[in-house]
């Protein structure tokens, strides 16, 4: 149920708060722990526990898989029942599961319970994004989300290889319960129709956003395919360079190095703006299949470095755009609930598809052309929303999304 007090002072938005906006950006840094960290946790599980590198794809796939699933249920609950209860009830699948994770130490066991901890990790991931996207300026807050991430990557990356797997999973209870604490302070309900109206002459960025639900649908599946190519890269980015002779100590600090080019994306997201939404992440899309696609030709310190910087950088940058725009689309937030659905998919998706590759012995060098090119799958689809949009028939464009 939407929020029916009449708005007096659109400075009310509950969504605009700074401390709304605080806890979501905290809870969707630890709804994504996995996702940012996976390199070092497949490296942990081989080295730790004694799973094989496909093992290890699949069951850090699961986990993502089930992040995708989380977010569904949420997208499906989100516009109607209490958001605090949601993330009740995914910390809650996120702490079980996690506990369990360190009685049962098997394939299967283990491969079962990360999608349940993903599944928790999703409810309250898709609660946190959809809280952003009901800000007034969502660029903004993606932005301030994303640098979040730079600092807590760089962290995750260089101290959870100190940890044992327990430990890991302690760590995620912890942060679990954390979000649990803080839920109050996040918005229960979205904005009225009132409100919501008000919203749109604060926004920043003009364009005619009222658009048949098919185009988000569009993005959404642009989100996908651009993280099934970060799911491949990431998950095996590691284990590919000290396949090619790349120490591990030097992979390790260029992977927590690179976590803080995450900032220099955000900030020039955050210049580029003046330029739309669309042509700078055209651009983005075509270079990340780039340097991705690199490493086909073998792996050095050198063309390491280089990759994973660029890669840190436009994954930050790619990503405050492509929420951005979901979520100009959608201010009801059902859909961009399914943000961290599709981001999750895309990396379930990733690291299976690269782990096949890998297990049929056809070697990293096609699973980065194949990682990459996904990208391209996403800049084609982008292309298309972007034509429709400025293509429209002027009598036609403000007619109310369908």
């Amino acid at each position: 149920m939407a929020n029916t007090a009449p708005i007096k002072d659109f400075a009310a938005n509950p969504f605009d708060d700074w401390r709304s906006i605080a806890v979501a950006i905290f809870m969707a840094l630890v709804g994504y722990t996995v996702m940012v960290s996976v390199p070092v946790l497949s490296t942990a599980l081989v080295h730790k526990v004694g799973f094989t590198e496909e093992q290890v794809g699949r069951i850090w796939g699961a986990d993502l898989g089930g992040l995708s699933l989380g977010a569904i249920i949420s997208a499906m609950l989100v516009a109607r029942m209490n958001r605090r209860y949601l993330v009740f009830i995914g910390v809650g699948l996120s702490i079980v599961a996690n506990a369990l994770c360190m009685v049962y130490t098997d394939y299967d066991a283990v491969l079962t319970l990360r999608v349940l901890a993903g599944t928790g990790s999703g409810i309250f991931t898709a609660v946190a994004v959809v809280t952003l996207g009901g800000t007034t300026n969502p660029t903004t807050a993606y932005n301030l989300e994303l640098i979040g991430f730079a600092f807590s990557t760089a962290l995750e990356l260089n101290y959870l290889p100190q940890l044992t797997m327990n430990e890991i999973y302690l760590f995620f209870m912890i942060l679990s319960g954390l979000c649990a604490l803080l839920v109050f302070w996040i918005p229960a309900r979205p904005l009225s129709k009132e409100q919501l109206f008000e919203q749109e002459k604060h926004q920043k960025i003009h364009e005619n956003w009222r658009v048949p639900k098919i185009v988000p649908w569009l993005c959404l599946a642009a989100v996908c395919f651009t993280y099934i190519n970060i799911g491949g890269y990431f998950t095996y980015i590691e284990l590919a360079a000290l396949a090619d002779g790349v120490s591990q100590e030097w992979s390790g600090s260029v992977l927590t190095w690179s976590s803080f080019l995450g900032i220099a994306g955000c900030l020039i997201a955050y210049v580029c703006t003046r330029y739309g939404l669309f042509k700078p992440l055209f651009i983005s899309l075509i270079t990340m299949a780039v340097i991705v696609a690199m490493l086909a030709v073998g792996i050095n310190d050198i063309n390491l470095a280089f990759s994973l910087f660029g890669f840190m950088t436009l994954w930050t940058f790619v990503d405050v755009y492509q929420s951005a725009m979901v979520a100009h689309m959608d201010r009801s937030g059902s859909l961009v609930a399914l943000l961290p659905s599709v981001q999750g998919f895309g990396q379930f998706i990733g690291p299976n598809i690269a782990a096949s590759i890998v297990g049929a012995g056809l070697g990293y060098p096609i699973m980065f052309v194949v990682s990459g090119s996904m990208a391209l799958v996403a800049l084609v689809l982008y292309i298309a929303v972007s034509l429709y949009m400025h293509r429209r028939e002027p009598e036609n464009e403000l007619v109310e999304a369908s």
